[in-house]
């Protein structure tokens, strides 16, 4: 049994990882990798034997713009095993070297769980945190429509689908917790274009989603476009969610409430830099989960 880490851009390493992410979670990371998505801040490490992939652990180096201050996380993510390999302590080794490479390096490293592994989180020396989600007030969704309203980027030509590859290394912060090297990771989601809208006169890309409420996932220009004059060019027909953390200035917009995460997931972490997370009410965005 051989660790081997950082190798994405071995063809044939990075092809035993997706096999065991496809036999796990139904995907992989071709297509984000030969595309030219992938910019080395996830970096997975796995144990392998034969040739063959049975355990994952990896790490996504995120950095964020949090309340005006940079800071640096580790989130791993890709946390599995071969069910043929499974209670044989092989995800808490990886996990435990994970920390060691990081831990005193980052400002802190979280993950996210579902509640059937509090248990095994915990004894990596995790803790759940509480995030805080952020929908907009009914009267600013429902209030009078005016200018350019958002329309859909994949029907539009690659000159406007190129500035909003560009616009994500150079946006102007539209959150008060903005994850600052998203490029990799939003790409990961929207390199379809199929929920990446343009509005002509903010000159202002968002993500927006239907999932039983409208989600807003990101907003992108070169300068700051208020959330007011956002919602103003957006068709909203339940509640809607941001993805994201609104500026100071944007809060009064918005209802802000515990998110719990239901039977999905949990957020947990480790390191006091992470505490901030529940006492200031943040959200990690959507578009930033590895």
């Amino acid at each position: 049994m051989e660790l081997i880490s950082d190798y994405m851009r071995d063809e044939e390493k990075r092809h035993m990882l997706n096999a065991l992410t496809q036999k796990t979670f139904g995907f992989d990371f071709e297509g984000w990798v030969t595309n030219g998505f992938y910019e080395g801040d996830y970096i997975p490490y796995s144990l392998v034997e034969n040739e063959v992939c049975i355990s994952n652990v990896s790490a996504n180096k995120m950095r964020f713009r949090q309340n005006g201050v940079i800071k640096n996380y580790i989130q791993l993510g890709t946390v599995m095993t071969d069910e043929s390999y499974r209670r044989q302590g092989l995800a808490a080794k990886l996990m435990k070297h994970v920390i060691r490479e990081y831990e005193g390096k980052c400002d802190g490293i979280y993950l996210f769980g579902d509640l059937s592994a509090v248990g095994f989180y915990g004894k990596m020396g995790f803790d759940i945190t509480n995030q805080y989600m952020y929908f907009v007030k009914d009267e600013f969704c429902s209030s009078v429509k005016s200018g350019e309203p958002f329309m859909p980027v994949s029907e539009m030509g690659e000159d406007i689908k190129q500035k909003y590859k560009e616009l994500l290394r150079m946006s102007c912060p539209h959150s008060a917790f903005e994850q600052m090297n998203k490029f990799g990771l939003q790409m990961f989601y929207t390199s379809g274009m199929d929920s990446v809208y343009y509005s002509s006169d903010l000159d202002c890309y968002i993500v927006k989603e239907e999932d039983g409420d409208t989600v807003l996932s990101s907003v992108l220009c070169k300068k700051k476009a208020g959330l007011a004059e956002v919602l103003k060019r957006i068709d909203v027909e339940n509640r809607l969610r941001l993805g994201f953390v609104p500026l100071d200035e944007d809060r009064e917009l918005c209802d802000c409430s515990i998110y719990d995460g239901a039977d999905d997931y949990r957020l947990f972490c480790r390191g006091t830099e992470l505490e901030a997370i529940e006492r200031d009410k943040l959200y990690f965005p959507d578009l930033s989960h590895a």
